[in-house]
């Protein structure tokens, strides 16, 4: 089989006992798994949940807390719990691993992302295994990524990965819950993922996570966009997620006939860059961004809105429609003295307003 890199995630519930401290027995099927992969070749990046529910018993608390500072401080408790626990078994298997917390912040801000991406590449070269959580413990209700099923999905296509497996206690996507509707279908392998399949999904959770199927479905979707090939499901023993890589596992996959993978530097634009302003431009303008593969140019510019500065990222529009977004290199004060103006009548060195390779259509993610 050939070297591929893999996500995998494990949710609380995978991890934990019911009442939310860590099952041993369960984490160290997990984890003898994902040595199994690292062994057979592949590069291994693991998102792991289970810091809060690791950590609230040790506050005292009888159950998962409902409050920020709460759920931070348990955070704070079960994080170092929890990379204890990993570190210990992976030892075992003579694996070294590297503790990554993040926020949504490091994928908002372009240099962050970056170095992000850079600092996978260079620990998987070195044969060490990422372990990636939120930082819950600085986090706020507004730059959470929700849960991490999401942070899975946007890690997969931050360092393009050939698979994301997210590990649950149900064997995938059914057409409805299968606790409550005995006659509901299993989905083994879908092409796309519609609105009407994220309505099948249940948002009901387990007492220790936060996502339930639903969550699952909607990062399944955003990694899917991304290009990278989903398996959500389950699995016993430590050739489980090679069986997954084989084909044969417990679960759904949820990849196209024919993906593309996402640049990073799109990613970043089209997922996570904060809007500037708004350009709009004509019908040839349009025709040469969505379906000629070309940059925009000066010349295709009629309208330019709000304040922004070379390298910020700004909605491109048609008439009323947004058709995406990208990277300006222009202020918006040097840009409207030369839009609608013919690149013979500019500087040549300041032609493109925006480069194709920093441009990303609405219809592409």
């Amino acid at each position: 089989m050939e070297q591929k890199r893999i996500v995998v995630k494990i949710g609380s519930s995978s991890l934990t006992n019911e009442q939310g401290e860590i099952d041993d027995e369960k984490v160290k099927d997990h984890l003898s798994a994902i040595a199994m992969l690292q062994k057979s070749g592949h590069e291994v990046i693991l998102v792991s949940s289970g810091a809060v529910a690791c950590g609230f018993k040790k506050l005292g608390y009888p159950s998962r807390p409902v409050t920020l500072k709460g759920k931070q401080a348990a955070a704070a408790v079960g994080q170092s719990l929890l990379v204890q626990k990993y570190t210990e078994i992976f030892a075992e298997h003579r694996i070294t691993t590297a503790q990554i917390l993040l926020t949504r912040t490091d994928f908002s801000k372009k240099d962050r992302y970056q170095n992000a991406y850079e600092t996978f590449e260079e620990l998987l070269e070195r044969g060490i295994l990422p372990i990636i959580n939120e930082n819950d413990t600085v986090s706020v209700q507004e730059l959470t990524f929700g849960d991490n099923d999401m942070l899975s999905a946007l890690v997969s296509g931050l360092v393009h990965a050939d698979q994301l497996i997210i590990l649950t206690d149900i064997n995938g996507l059914y057409s409805d819950n299968p606790k409550r509707n005995p006659n509901a279908v299993h989905f083994d392998h879908l092409t796309e993922i519609t609105d009407e399949m994220l309505g099948f999904a249940t948002a009901e959770g387990s007492k220790v996570g936060t996502g339930g199927m639903q969550s699952k479905l909607l990062a399944a979707k955003t990694a899917f966009d991304l290009g990278v090939p989903v398996f959500i499901g389950r699995g016993e023993g430590e050739r489980k997620l090679l069986a997954v890589l084989s084909g044969s596992g417990d679960g759904t996959y949820i990849e196209k006939e024919h993906a593309m993978v996402v640049p990073s530097k799109k990613q970043w634009i089209s997922l996570f860059s904060a809007v500037a302003g708004r350009i709009y431009i004509d019908e040839g303008a349009s025709e040469a961004l969505l379906h000629k593969g070309k940059s925009l140019l000066p010349a295709g510019v009629y309208i330019v809105q709000g304040e922004f500065s070379t390298g910020d990222v700004v909605e491109v529009y048609k008439e009323r429609q947004c058709i995406g977004r990208g990277e300006v290199l222009y202020d918006s004060t040097t840009l409207k003295k030369v839009m609608g103006k013919r690149s013979d009548e500019i500087d040549r060195n300041m032609v493109v307003v925006i480069h194709r390779d920093r441009f990303v259509s609405t219809g592409r993610m």
